[in-house]
């Protein structure tokens, strides 16, 4: 690559399409008499230092996966739920099979993700998974069978709707009771199975799709906000205009909120 020719800007942008470069080109740049080619130079390797960390601990993020398909099964499926602590609205629950070995850059657990980052892995991941599918259920269903009977539920769902039958279930938590399927709990899983942390992707951003939709029927409680998490101003609205049908009428401080106009 001759870099001698080139403008700083030309160089910025070589550097920027270039995904590797020799240790020779490395060297060339090295020597380059203009301050700001060295300082591309350390950009660049600044770049592919954090790359290969990304590699490295999606890698890691595979080790569950790994250890199951090396013993022959194909279709390992991560499950996880959103919505357990909120005062209003559904539970969510999603399951998502990965192609062997596939990863996705920057996906981890949707707690630790922007929710700009959260849309587009959503994208990536429905576009790159074998299969991927939802369960959901309601506050009526969750006054009706406490929250963790609810979760159970939807992941139960989640499971049985999927395209593929899954050999292997990873969940983050606990054992999802009732199904039929080899699985194991990895307490933190979100954040160390990349299937999981898919799942936790999914089920977020249908979740948070969701309450804005539930937000333009009930604008009061600021649901596009809060995605019914018992924040201080939506613990204002309750009190102020009493429940709205989707709380959860089961939840401490739902309830007992009485209206005062």
């Amino acid at each position: 690559m001759p870099f001698t020719g080139l403008t700083l800007d030309q160089l910025a942008a070589r550097l920027e399409r270039c995904e590797q470069l020799t240790p020779a080109e490395e060297a060339l740049l090295q020597q380059d008499r203009r301050r700001g080619a060295r300082l591309l130079l350390e950009r660049y390797r600044r770049r592919r230092e954090l790359y290969r960390q990304e590699k490295e601990r999606l890698h890691r993020m595979l080790r569950e996966e790994r250890y199951f398909w090396q013993r022959g099964f194909s279709y390992i499926a991560g499950v996880d739920e959103a919505g357990r602590g909120p005062l209003a609205g559904p539970v969510v629950a999603a399951a998502v099979i990965l192609p062997q070995e596939k990863t996705i850059f920057h996906l981890d657990d949707s707690k630790k993700l922007t929710a700009a980052r959260r849309e587009a892995l959503y994208d990536e991941i429905r576009a790159v998974a074998l299969g991927s599918a939802v369960g959901i259920c309601s506050p009526e269903e969750i006054d009706s069978l406490n929250i963790f009977g609810a979760v159970m539920r939807a992941m139960r769902e989640a499971l049985s709707t999927l395209p593929l039958k899954p050999e292997v279930v990873l969940v983050d938590g606990f054992p999802i009771r009732q199904i039929e399927f080899k699985q194991k709990a990895i307490p933190g899983g979100d954040a160390l199975s990349l299937s999981i942390a898919a799942a936790s992707v999914v089920a977020k951003v249908t979740r948070d799709r969701l309450m804005l939709e539930l937000h333009r029927r009930y604008p009061e409680y600021g649901f596009d906000r809060n995605k019914g998490y018992g924040t201080p101003e939506h613990l204002l609205a309750l009190t102020r205009y009493g429940p709205c049908p989707i709380h959860r009428r089961s939840f401490h401080g739902v309830d007992g909120a009485e209206k005062v106009r």
